[in-house]
């Protein structure tokens, strides 16, 4: 059995100061760096440090060659980010162990979490996600567009908070909007929805409105959706200042 290990790295939504100290020290003990573009690129690593870079829509060929640069003895950084178990490279490592060679089983393979884009949002904003929440992908990719507008009905259903995550790209343009549609035969229409951009980089911003009036336009790639629900509530300011958003921790038992 070779001494190579594989270490799964959330880098957080992008500040450096959210990158966890636990994922620093073990980002400093590898000797390869493997992920998307430009979240290796992200990473500050010594000349020494092999970075292997590939395309979004590899994940399972890039686990795989992660696996086999441990096998070779190679201590592996496959990082994500955000936490690379939320719709990160943690999966994709473990679908890879599943289905590759058995060797790969006796591998020393550790996950390291990291903040998930949904709680650097919901800490900019105040504190929506004081219930219960949810997080769901619009990314029909992996699983079938019928069944993401099912989830969204039943967790809109359900009074879950909905964080969205994947809510627009230039490949998929028109799923926000659709999904804000479908969410509003369900939902009254005075809850509240935040566009939080970039939260905790330099171009961050928020926006503010409510399910009837979102407007898919306002969503991008680097934006994270969050959709009130009845327990949700604005608290106004004064002087013009952006209002918090929280959601109340008691749900009133319905008749």
């Amino acid at each position: 059995m070779s001494g190579g290990s594989v270490v799964i790295v959330g880098l957080g939504p992008g500040n450096p100061q959210q990158i966890t100290p636990q994922a620093q020290a073990a980002i400093a003990r590898a000797t390869d760096l493997v992920g998307y573009a430009p979240y290796v690129r992200r990473v500050e690593a010594g000349a020494e440090v092999v970075r292997h870079i590939s395309d979004n829509r590899e994940e399972i060929s890039r686990a795989s060659h992660a696996l086999e640069l441990a096998l070779a003895g190679r201590h592996v950084a496959v990082v994500s980010g955000g936490d690379a178990g939320v719709f990160g490279m943690a999966s994709a490592v473990f679908e890879a162990v599943e289905n590759g060679p058995d060797i790969w089983r006796s591998l020393d393979i550790q996950v390291i979490p990291g903040v998930s884009a949904v709680l650097a949002a919901a800490a900019r904003l105040g504190a929506p996600l004081g219930g219960d929440f949810c997080v769901i992908s619009l990314s029909d990719t992996l699983k079938p567009w019928p069944l993401v507008l099912e989830r969204l009905r039943l967790a809109a259903q359900a009074g879950f908070v909905i964080a969205l995550y994947n809510p627009r790209s230039q490949a998929r343009p028109w799923q926000l909007g659709a999904a804000f549609e479908h969410l509003r035969k369900t939902m009254g229409g005075a809850e509240p929805v935040a566009f939080a951009r970039a939260i905790g980089r330099p171009d961050e911003a928020v926006r503010l409105s409510t399910i009837a009036q979102a407007d898919a336009q306002w969503a991008d790639m680097s934006t994270l959706v969050l959709v009130g629900c009845a327990a949700t509530r604005l608290v106004t300011r004064a002087d013009g200042q952006e209002p918090w958003l929280y959601t109340a921790r008691k749900v009133e038992e319905a008749h």
